[in-house]
């Protein structure tokens, strides 16, 4: 074990590997370093899964998919419902730690990331006995009826900007439906990922339900994805990943789930509430670092209130407190890896090769204090629709400006992307609200609010955002598959074998 005194005195963090309700070391006996992107510290070394990890993994799940299967649907639910608690309890230690791991600040991980995550493991909780089937028509003297069924062993690879929550969002519908999981981390972010291990092995699900293999993704995710014993994978990542986990799935046809990137259009029409939008805006954008796929990453403003809306969201973005995410008036922290930083700034200099001007931010900060951690300015930048910046995902603190004169021109911008995950609109006009979300080609829009989530709404995208959803009773479907009984119920003889 391995102890982080900078979580809490006294409280060790398990850097092992979690097989079969133990954890356990890797074969190969290799670690990855864990750093802190405030400062690139090293804040643990856990072990490093790879195939024949993930081959152990699998087979404990496998060996403990019939009993789950089996188990009461609604105790399956008490002990999600007890996971849930258990994770609420440990809440502080949790939001330090992911704060640490990722640079989101702790005002964040503990106001929002910890209770989404709780929330949403009630909510499965909740919903594990309500999967209902159905009673399709059938001719005379005969009986049919449709269960939905669990697939079996489910692989999951979890991202590294919201590792905690989505943790909840992959494990939850899945456990519920009564799968067993083996599910990989990212390498970059493993530790909170970890520290549900420990909740889980305390609350009693019972051995090899959930499996917890961090790695590489060359390496244990590519082996998961390809492994015949897996049944689905479900993927959050890149969408170039995406590609690779659809062409490793295939070896045994396994189902593939994806959420991939996005390139959100944040549209602000000119009779829209300008303090609403441009708080909102910022949110869209500057929370966790701008690191969240469904980020609203352009920005279309109507020309008619475009300046004076960049002259109060730009004050606004200079304004926001850069600084150590442990510090509570923290608004925003580091990117979460060395290599992430350098390729937004690579991002802001493609924007200004491409001819467009920037407004504000564009560097690290000057602080002294900062200078050793992966911290970016927030930055604003104009941008024509196909420009690179308005049509690949930053994923950073950094959104494109574009204005626009009419509601026909700024629905055809906001879906000149491949992407289709999220995107808003901010109007007082209720039948304009209706009408542009219904134009918008994506999985989510939200209109007058943005990045707003709930574990009963589905989330998810079309085109290069991915298919399938997470979340809502959608996500339940996502991980059974629909079984149809038809019963002869006269028990009689069909009258072409009669003899």
């Amino acid at each position: 074990m391995s102890a982080l005194v900078d979580v809490k005195p006294g409280l060790e963090i398990e850097t092992r590997l979690f097989i079969g309700g133990e954890f356990v070391d890797a074969i190969e006996g290799g670690r990855i370093p864990v750093t802190n992107p405030h400062d690139n510290s090293l804040l643990a070394e856990v072990a490093e899964a790879r195939g024949a990890d993930v081959d152990r993994a699998v087979e404990a799940a496998r060996k403990a998919f019939p009993a789950w299967k089996c188990l009461a649907a609604a105790d399956r639910g008490r002990l999600l419902a007890k996971l849930a608690d258990a994770i609420e309890a440990d809440g502080e230690n949790l939001a330090r730690l992911e704060t640490l791991d990722t640079g989101h600040p702790v005002r964040d991980t503990r106001g929002l990331d910890v209770p989404r995550t709780v929330v949403t493991f009630r909510y499965f909780a909740g919903l594990a006995d309500k999967v209902d089937g159905r009673v399709a028509q059938a001719d005379p003297g005969f009986f049919n009826y449709v269960t939905r069924e669990p697939v079996g062993v489910v692989g999951q690879i979890v991202p590294w900007n919201f590792p905690l929550m989505f943790t909840s969002w992959k494990l939850g519908p899945a456990l519920a439906a009564g799968n067993t999981v083996v599910m990989k981390p990212a390498e970059l972010t493993p530790l909170t990922t970890l520290r549900v291990a420990q909740l889980i092995a305390n609350v009693g699900i019972p051995p090899g339900v959930v499996n917890i293999v961090p790695g590489y993704g060359n390496l244990a995710g590519q082996h998961l994805a390809e492994h015949p014993g897996v049944d689905k994978i479900a993927f959050t990542g890149s969408t170039l990943t995406g590609r690779k986990i659809v062409q490793a799935s295939s070896g045994n046809l396994k189902r593939v789930q994806l959420e991939l990137g996005g390139k959100g259009a944040n549209i602000v029409f000119d009779d829209a509430s300008l303090d609403a939008a441009v708080g909102g805006s910022a949110f869209a954008i500057f929370h966790n670092q701008g690191q969240a796929c469904i980020a609203g990453s352009r920005l279309l403003l109507h020309e008619k209130i475009a300046d004076e809306f960049l002259h109060r969201f730009l004050a606004l973005a200079k304004s926001i407190r850069i600084g150590n995410p442990l510090d509570l008036s923290t608004e925003m922290g580091p990117l979460t890896s060395p290599g992430h930083r350098d390729r937004v700034l690579r991002y802001i200099e493609v924007a200004k090769e491409q001819g467009s001007t920037l407004l504000t931010g564009g560097k690290p900060p000057v602080d002294p204090a900062l200078q050793s951690g992966c911290y970016i300015e927030p930055t604003v930048v104009t941008a024509n629709p196909g420009d690179r910046v308005c049509q690949e995902e930053v994923f950073g603190p950094f959104v494109s400006i574009t204005r626009f004169k009419d509601e026909a021109e700024v629905i055809g911008i906001a879906n000149s992307t491949p992407y289709g995950l999220g995107g808003g609109l901010w109007t007082r006009d209720l039948q304009r609200g209706h009408r542009v979300a219904n134009a918008i080609r994506s999985g989510m829009v939200w209109v007058n609010t943005y990045k707003r989530v709930s574990p009963a709404s589905p989330f998810g995208g079309v085109g290069q955002s991915g298919y399938g959803r997470d979340l809502g009773p959608e996500s339940m479907h996502e991980y059974t598959f629909a079984k149809s009984v038809m019963m002869n119920i006269d028990a009689q003889v069909p009258p072409y074998y009669k003899r």
